[in-house]
């Protein structure tokens, strides 16, 4: 079960979630049904949200998994069918989807450290970069245009996308990430004016530094010690930990309440444990 952060009802609302194969995104779907929603899970991993729905099933819970690409538009209009079928149209979509790629990623923080035989900027792949901004940005945009239907024609809706701490300066090493995080809080602020006055509200949550299977080895060494990018970015966090994938649900839970939120759209939450605020000095 997940510790709920808010006392919110969600019942009787329809709620996707791309990329909710992975723990970030998995955890809100969980919540969600928890709240009382019927939940969509989506993820290009089958096998990882039919498991999930299982779960949320065996505690009594509505939710249903289903295989997307949302980088596939025909994909997702199928999927899109069969969630109105199984579940009912669309009220709140959160857009989980997206990451990073190792192609668009460069082993050293600065040109002059560079050495023969590591990849550097002049060794970035275009093609790894175009995947990220392809799975960040069209990965949010996608799946909008598929389940937002349903918004527009009930006149009310909640969209919520994941940006990032790298959209408000950006990290060394991950460029393309952090382009393509910059581009989804602009592109929040645009849909939150493109339908404003369709009644669907649009906001984003920037998450601060999370532990994940997908970034352990590069925060801690093998005894659990902190590595040297993961000593740097502790100390400038103010409260000198990272942040836990469950302390974004209680900003997630806000956002998308239509009471609670009802008059803010347009804006991107940082959850970060205070490292937007700290200057280093």
């Amino acid at each position: 079960m997940i510790d709920l952060p808010l006392n919110i009802d969600f019942s009787g609302k329809v709620v996707v979630v791309t990329g909710a194969g992975g723990v970030l995104c998995g955890d809100m779907a969980r919540a969600f049904a928890q709240a009382g929603a019927k939940v969509a899970a989506l993820d290009l991993n089958e096998q990882a949200v039919k498991k999930l729905a299982d779960e949320c099933k065996a505690q009594g819970f509505i939710c249903e998994g289903y295989k997307a690409n949302v980088l596939e538009p025909e994909a997702l209009e199928a999927v899109h069918r069969q969630v109105l079928k199984d579940l009912g149209s669309c009220d709140i979509l959160v857009n989980g989807a997206g990451g990073n790629n190792p192609r668009a990623t460069t082993d050293n923080e600065y040109q002059h450290e560079w050495a023969e035989g590591q990849k550097g900027f002049f060794d970035l792949d275009a093609g790894g970069v175009d995947f990220v901004f392809k799975l960040n940005f069209q990965g949010t945009l996608l799946p909008t245009q598929a389940f937002a239907k349903d918004m527009v024609e009930k006149k009310h809706g909640c969209i919520l996308n994941i940006s990032s701490m790298n959209a408000y300066i950006p990290l060394t090493k991950i460029p393309a990430y952090s382009g393509a995080k910059a581009a989804i809080s602009n592109f929040t602020q645009w849909l939150a004016t493109h339908f404003a006055k369709s009644g669907i509200r649009c906001n984003a949550i920037a998450p601060g530094f999370l532990v994940s299977n997908q970034n352990r080895a590069l925060l801690f060494n093998d005894d659990g010690t902190p590595t040297a990018r993961s000593a740097k970015i502790l100390n400038g966090t103010p409260m000198g930990r990272f942040v836990d994938s469950g302390e974004l649900l209680g900003g997630v839970f806000f956002l998308c309440d239509d009471k609670a939120a009802s008059a803010i759209t347009g804006v991107v939450l940082p959850i970060d444990a205070g490292f937007a605020a700290y200057s280093g000095v």
